[in-house]
């Protein structure tokens, strides 16, 4: 295990659990000065909501596997509060003398196991937040009321990139709900409260402040976390941040430590984010995201000197979906994406994340840099489809292909594209340019991970059909003073980059 790892916060009840419990009570506990207790209002809010936060139990039917190890009682400390839920554990999987059932192998029948989660209730009706990762696979959903009511439930809908999920039950009698704040409006520092079921301990109250905002912990596409120091632990997966009005202002998912235990480290997914994917979940049982048909880079200083933009900035558009919005509007790929229906543009990320929060079939304005100049294209959203991933290569046999005729540039070894050469890299004949044969361990277009049977297509946006045509680019840009070129670079399937090279 790496010296932090990211872990998602859903407890299941097995031996680790035991081993996470002896992690956490190792740590020792320092009291804290008064004035670093928090605000007086923690409690209004926690008595205003508890009865809102509910544990999510879910069970799922596995096939029992050998080795023994997972059967191992795990050692607790005298009087520890889990000794009980263990010894049930291990007692009802084992068969007479503590062996196994099923056999002296370990291999017996499907056994099931369970999981523990949170979630917060939105509406009256029985409607539940939670995480996907807290009911994944389930094979039956209950959610249990802060009374100890349990009640089966059933799957709306889930998404899986943002990690969020809505279930429904009926009520046994009349609920709390609760409502989403604004987490656009937090600031670094607010207090918040975090409620949960860590560890099987239900109704869990913890406090901190909001350590950072749009928090991109590389976890999935859409990233845009709350960081906060509260408490959360193993089990506080999908319960709420709340603000001190009561309002959940995000949804507990994820958590950096060594240990399994909190070390003050955790994401929530902010509101904004929840609010609009669980509308979509109760209304359509899926997510219907806007889609602009571009693949994006990052605009680095290297690339922003050769597109003449001051400050680096934007996400810079690689390629264009042949079917997709994008290229009806006029959008090309060298454009730079600064602004998107009136919204900032200062990275991919907030492209990806501000498009697929937009209503698809909405018009929208996209301020776009081209050339060194700004210029507005109307553009109507398509819907995001999730592609089938295929993967296809075949292995024929071919005669010795002849050997190139190559040219140096820019530490390449460049050719000019032939059938043998489409043949041994496998490029599509739509793909147009120069390819790559050879790459200098030592230039910066390794550093920068160039390689054999990469095609270029551009050099500072103008085609280029030979090594010849590349090096006379690149002479001309060392004459007019750049320190370096900018690539259009394509893979053999067609998929572009951009790729800024120095000239020095």
């Amino acid at each position: 295990m790496t010296a932090a790892t990211i872990v998602p916060t859903r407890l299941r009840q097995h031996a680790r659990f035991g081993l996470a419990a002896l992690a956490i009570g190792a740590f020792s506990v320092f009291g804290s000065p008064a004035q670093a207790r928090g605000p007086e209002g923690i409690a209004d809010v926690a008595e205003k909501v508890i009865d809102a936060v509910v544990n999510i139990s879910t069970s799922q039917t596995v096939e029992a596997k050998g080795g023994g190890g997972s059967n191992t009682m795990p050692q607790l400390p005298p009087g520890s509060p889990f000794e009980e839920f263990f010894d049930d554990f291990f007692k009802n999987r084992k068969g007479p003398g503590g062996g196994s059932k099923g056999g002296d192998n370990g291999n017996g029948p499907p056994r099931k196991t369970n999981s523990l989660g949170s979630g917060f209730i939105i509406d009256t009706s029985g409607v539940v937040v939670t995480n996907n990762h807290v009911i994944a696979d389930a094979d039956e959903i209950n959610v249990i009321l802060n009374d100890g009511s349990k009640i089966k439930a059933e799957l709306v809908g889930v998404d899986k990139k943002t990690d969020l999920a809505v279930l429904k039950f009926k009520p046994p009698k009349p609920l709390v709900s609760v409502k989403f704040g604004d987490s656009d409006k937090l600031r670094l520092g607010d207090w918040v409260v975090a409620i949960g079921n860590p560890f099987s301990l239900g109704g869990t109250v913890t406090a901190g402040i909001v350590s950072a905002k749009n928090r991109d912990i590389s976890s999935g596409p859409y990233d845009s976390y709350i960081q906060t120091d509260a408490a959360i632990n193993r089990g506080n997966s999908g319960g709420p941040l709340f603000n001190l009005d009561g309002d959940v202002v995000g949804v507990n998912t994820l958590i950096i430590s060594p240990s399994g235990g909190s070390i003050g480290i955790g994401f929530a997914v902010p509101s904004k984010t929840v609010a609009g994917v669980v509308d979509q979940l109760r209304q359509f049982g899926e997510l219907r995201r806007g889609w602009l048909g571009v693949r994006i880079q990052s605009v680095t200083d290297e690339i922003a000197e050769s597109l003449n933009i001051k400050p680096a900035r934007g996400a810079l558009v690689a390629g264009v979906d042949d079917k997709g919005p994008a290229r009806p509007a006029g959008i090309e790929p060298g454009d730079v994406v600064v602004k998107f229906d009136g919204k900032d543009v200062k990275d991919p990320k907030d492209l990806s994340r501000v498009v697929a929060d937009t209503a698809v079939g909405k018009e929208v304005d996209v301020i776009i840099i081209r050339k060194g100049e700004e210029q507005t294209k109307k553009v109507t959203l398509g819907r995001l489809q999730d592609p089938d991933k295929v993967q296809a290569a075949v292995k024929t046999d071919e005669p010795p292909p002849e050997k190139p005729v190559t040219q140096k540039a820019l530490g390449l070894d460049l050719a000019v594209l032939n059938k043998d050469l489409r043949t041994r890299y496998k490029i599509k004949d739509t793909v147009k340019g120069v390819v790559v044969t050879n790459v200098d361990a030592n230039s910066d277009a390794a550093e920068k991970r160039l390689s054999a049977g990469d095609v270029i297509v551009e050099v500072a946006q103008e085609a280029v059909a030979s090594g010849a045509d590349i090096q006379k680019r690149v002479d001309q840009l060392k004459k007019d003073g750049k320190k370096s070129v900018l690539l259009l670079v394509s893979n053999g399937d067609g998929e572009l980059r951009f790729v800024a090279l120095s000239v020095q």
